[in-house]
């Protein structure tokens, strides 16, 4: 393993500890394993990225920023590879997240409508793309509460409260990658997939998110809720945040 690979998955054992707020430097240790280096430790402190203090270790304000853009990184590469290529989405994730600059990573973020969480369900901290009060693209992610009735677009991923809402609409066929035409909207959204027709709240309506048709621009303002949920795993159940 690269020294740079080395140092940046010590970064990325620190954020989650700290979105745990966890500090303790034995865990740390203990999350490594055999890839614990003193050596390596000793350089990210020495870099300013990292401090001890006593049996605590935490990120510096500096060592914040930076893996805050690594950790975005790959939360969004995630999205990426899961959503658009439907492909196993943490090994090509691994590889993307150390390749991808800012601007390609507020590019692909902005292409999937400034997602909330990765896969996981874990937060994906915020750029500066996601701050601007709008973003004019002709082909991104949009909930489908926010298309017109008559229309139809193709399901780029689903969010949901439970794992029993995100089953009912995987047997339901609302899944990434097939086609949903929206019928009306009130008293409930009442929507077409596969030959079906479906009755879902808002509520649900707003956590399938859809391409938006190329053939228009939109204007998108960034939108999900910031608390967590769960995607479509695609038969996975593993929860390691990565």
């Amino acid at each position: 393993m690269e020294q740079r690979t080395f140092k940046e998955e010590y970064l990325e054992v620190l954020w989650y500890m700290k979105e745990d707020g966890n500090t303790s430097l034995s865990y740390f240790k203990e999350e490594l394993g055999e890839n614990f280096k003193p050596g390596v430790l000793e350089e990210i402190v020495a870099e300013g990225i990292v401090q001890l203090r006593d049996d605590r270790i935490s990120l510096t304000a500096k060592g914040n920023s930076y893996t805050r853009q690594l950790i975005r990184s790959h939360r969004l590469a995630e999205r990426l590879v899961h959503d658009v290529l439907g492909v196993e989405f943490e090994k090509g994730a691994c590889e993307f997240e150390h390749i991808l600059n800012p601007d390609l990573v507020d590019s692909i973020c902005t292409l999937l409508g400034h997602p909330r969480e990765c896969p996981h369900g874990m937060p994906i901290p915020e750029g500066e793309c996601c701050r601007q009060r709008a973003q004019m693209v002709e082909s991104s992610v949009i909930p489908l509460d926010q298309l017109e009735v008559g229309e139809s677009a193709r399901v780029a991923y689903v969010y949901g409260p439970s794992d029993q809402q995100l089953h009912k609409l995987d047997t339901l066929l609302v899944r990434p990658g097939n086609m949903v035409k929206l019928h009306q909207r009130q008293p409930s959204f009442v929507i077409e997939c596969e030959d079906g027709m479906i009755a879902i709240d808002e509520r649900v309506a707003a956590d399938i998110h859809v391409w938006a048709g190329s053939e228009r621009s939109r204007l998108l303002r960034p939108h999900g809720r910031r608390h967590i949920r769960r995607g479509f795993r695609h038969g996975s159940t593993d929860h390691n945040r990565k």
